[in-house]
C-alpha cells in the first residue's frame, strides 16, 4: 500500500536537494534534470483542485484550510491513482515536500490531515543564521527583512488576497515555531534530518531517513546518488538548463549549499537578531551560540529627556 512521508522543511533548509538526493537513486547511468523532479507539493493548488472538484480561486484562505485535511486523506489512499510527488521507483513511499509548519486548521484539525494525510514526517532543520541569507537571496530581500520575516509570528507565503498565487497559502510562523510544531506534534512519527549532517555525512544521513520512509536502497544506490547530486554538478545543470524552481528570472537557485556561510554574510548585530530570538531551540538542535556574552547582558540604559529609560 502506497503511504504518503511529508518532506517537512522551513524554506530553504535543504528540502530541495533532498529531493534531488532522492530523485538519484533511481536515475540511470546520469543525473535526473533538475525540471525532472516531481511537481507535487502539500502547496500545490491545481492538485488541490483536481482532488476536491473545487475552484479554489473562488475560495478564502481560510475556507480552503478547511478542506485541506480531507484533500490529504484522499491523496493518502492507495486508490488515488494521481502520483503526488511520487518519486521514480519510490514505491510504496510517495515523499511529499511540505513548507506549512503542522498548524491545526479554523475548525480545528490538523491542516495536513495528522494520520489520515501521512504516517510520518521527515523534518529538514538548518542554522537559522545560514537561512537569513539565503532567504534573502531567494525571497529578494535584504538580510535585515529576512531575518524580520524569520522572526514574525505571523509569517507565511503565498498569502496574497488581491491576487491568486499558484499555491496555497502556507503560514510558516517563526522559524522556532515552524520547528518546534513539526517536532513537538503527536500526530504521526518524525524523523529529523540536520542539513549540517547531510551535509558532512550525507550517505549515512540518507540512508536513516530512507529507512524511516519504510525505503530499503542498496549502498550502490545511495553512493550513486550522491556523486550525482553534488553542487557543483547541481550548478552545472542549472547554468544549462535552468531551473523551474529559481526564484526569478536570472538568478540562480543554487548559490553555495554550505554549512556556516553566516559567519561571513552577516553581521555581528544580526546574528544576534537571530540567536536574541531562537537561541532556546537553535540550543535544542545543537546549535552553538555565538552572542552569548550579548544575550546574558542586561538591557543598556539609554538616556532621554526624564533620565535613563531601559530598552
Amino acid at each position: 500500500m502506497t503511504r504518503t512521508v511529508w518532506l517537512a522543511s522551513y524554506p530553504k533548509s535543504g528540502n530541495t536537494w533532498l529531493r534531488i538526493l532522492i530523485g538519484n537513486l533511481w536515475a540511470d547511468g546520469r543525473p535526473i534534470g533538475l525540471n525532472q523532479l516531481p511537481r507535487g507539493s502539500a502547496g500545490d493548488r491545481s492538485r488541490f483542485d483536481r482532488v476536491m472538484l473545487i475552484d479554489s480561486g473562488l475560495l478564502t484562505h481560510d475556507e480552503v484550510d478547511r478542506l485541506r485535511p480531507r484533500a490529504y486523506a484522499a491523496i493518502a489512499r492507495p486508490e488515488y491513482d494521481y502520483q503526488m510527488g511520487q518519486l521514480e521507483g519510490a514505491t510504496p513511499t510517495r515523499l511529499v515536500k511540505v513548507h506549512d509548519a503542522y498548524t491545526i486548521n479554523p475548525i480545528g484539525e490538523p491542516l495536513l490531515g495528522g494520520a489520515d494525510g501521512a504516517r510520518g514526517a521527515i523534518v529538514v532543520v538548518r542554522d537559522p543564521r545560514d537561512i537569513a541569507s539565503s532567504l534573502a537571496h531567494h525571497m529578494n530581500f535584504s538580510i535585515d527583512e529576512a531575518i524580520a520575516f524569520m522572526n514574525d509570528d505571523d509569517a507565511a507565503i503565498c498569502k496574497k488576497t488581491g491576487a491568486q498565487d499558484h499555491q496555497l497559502r502556507q503560514k510558516l510562523r517563526n522559524w522556532s515555531a515552524h520547528t518546534e510544531s513539526w517536532l513537538d506534534q503527536t500526530d504521526i512519527p518524525a524523523h529529523l534530518i540536520r542539513y549540517e549532517d547531510l551535509r558532512s555525512d550525507t550517505p549515512g544521513t540518507l540512508r536513516r531517513a530512507l529507512a524511516f520512509a519504510g525505503l530499503s536502497v542498496t549502498e550502490e544506490k545511495i553512493n550513486q546518488a550522491v556523486g550525482f547530486s553534488d553542487f557543483a554538478v547541481l550548478r552545472e545543470q542549472e547554468e544549462q538548463n535552468g531551473f523551474r524552481e529559481a526564484p526569478r528570472t536570472g538568478v540562480k537557485f543554487f548559490r553555495r549549499g554550505e554549512a556556516g556561510n553566516w559567519r561571513d554574510e552577516l553581521t555581528r548585530q544580526q546574528v544576534l537578531r537571530i540567536e536574541a530570538q531562537h537561541a532556546r531551540v537553535m540550543l535544542r538542535l545543537g546549535y552553538e551560540l555565538s552572542c552569548v556574552s550579548e544575550l546574558a547582558r542586561p538591557p543598556t540604559p539609554t538616556p532621554t529627556r526624564y533620565g535613563l529609560r531601559r530598552r
